[in-house]
């Protein structure tokens, strides 16, 4: 009788407990709120839209380069040509069928300039945050992990890039190395690496002294081997939903940097490079600035949502 108690208990406790780890649960669970589910939708267009310009804008690279390759001066001098401006009588900021959102200052449709700027902001939001994450969550690790002076030395000099305001060491780094895209993800993934050392140095400062850490280190496990199969993957859930949130944010630099003429250049579009152009036409057009910054509301809204909802999935005081 009594073994029969306990397998019926082990029957309903194993899929119980099955159903609560795993990658498969933690999407299942964070899925669960419909904000969520939306804003997973809108960085799912958002990123195949930016991925169907980035290849069509390399495709039209190669074929003007392979079509002017012999007769150079006839090549136009870029893959997107500046038009003549139109007045205001024309299409500028009216919706037509040829121009659903109108077009700008120079003839340019504003849709088109709008998918090209996904490209620049998904690209900014992936390449810096990656950064920022791989070399924040290696130093902050090795800090947390080793503690005493490497500790001292490692979050001394991260308080010491911590303490200066974001906008103004980008601008400095750009102003010393050059303005273009290249420069602006490097330096908004310096913002970023003391955010992600600082927070996984204090999971690591935990985990380090864990029983399986501890277990590791007995039977002759090697520091950098103990910091990769234990340390780091035990310590990552914060990371994510760093780095999720992380996202939205590097997008919002980088579109004031590109507001501010750093960044993108003309005549590669950007969202804050047109929301800089539609500055002067703010009482003729409104429409022009209001299209560019609803797209980088949406956009950043959309990874922080996505963030919170990690965030309430795998923080373990929230779950059940």
């Amino acid at each position: 009788m009594a073994s029969e108690t306990v397998e019926a208990e082990e029957n309903v406790a194993g899929p119980t407990f099955e159903s609560r780890v795993g990658l498969r649960h933690t999407l299942s669970r964070t899925l669960e709120n419909t904000a969520t589910k939306l804003s997973l939708a809108v960085i799912v267009v958002i990123t195949g839209t930016a991925l169907f310009a980035f290849v069509d804008a390399k495709l039209l690279d190669y074929y003007i380069a392979n079509t002017y390759l012999y007769n150079p001066r006839s090549a136009p001098l870029s893959s997107q040509p500046l038009l003549p401006p139109v007045g205001l009588s024309n299409e500028f900021g009216t919706g037509t069928l040829a121009h659903p959102l109108g077009t700008d200052d120079r003839g340019r449709d504003i849709v088109i300039r709008l998918v090209y700027g996904s490209r620049i902001a998904m690209q900014v939001a992936l390449v810096s945050t990656t950064i920022g994450m791989v070399v924040g969550t290696t130093v902050g690790a090795v800090a947390g992990y080793y503690g005493g002076r490497v500790d001292d030395v490692i979050m001394r000099l991260t308080e010491v890039l911590y303490s200066i305001p974001f906008l103004v060491l980008v601008i400095a780094f750009m102003t010393a190395f050059g303005r273009d895209l290249l420069y602006a993800m490097i330096g908004v993934s310096l913002v970023s690496i003391p955010i992600f050392a600082r927070l996984i140095r204090s999971e690591v400062l935990s985990v380090r002294e864990a029983t399986y850490v501890e277990a590791a280190k007995a039977v002759g496990g090697r520091d950098r081997d103990i910091l990769v199969r234990h340390v780091i993957p035990n310590s990552f859930a914060p990371v994510v939903v760093q780095a999720t949130l992380q996202m939205g944010t590097n997008i919002l630099i980088v579109a004031g940097l590109s507001f501010l003429g750093f960044g993108a250049q003309a005549p590669i579009p950007s969202w804050g490079q047109m929301l800089s152009i539609a500055r002067n036409y703010m009482l003729p057009n409104p429409w022009f600035s209001i299209w560019p910054g609803l797209a980088i509301l949406v956009t950043v809204m959309a990874f922080n949502i996505i963030g919170d909802g990690l965030r309430d999935t795998l923080d373990p005081r929230l779950k059940e």
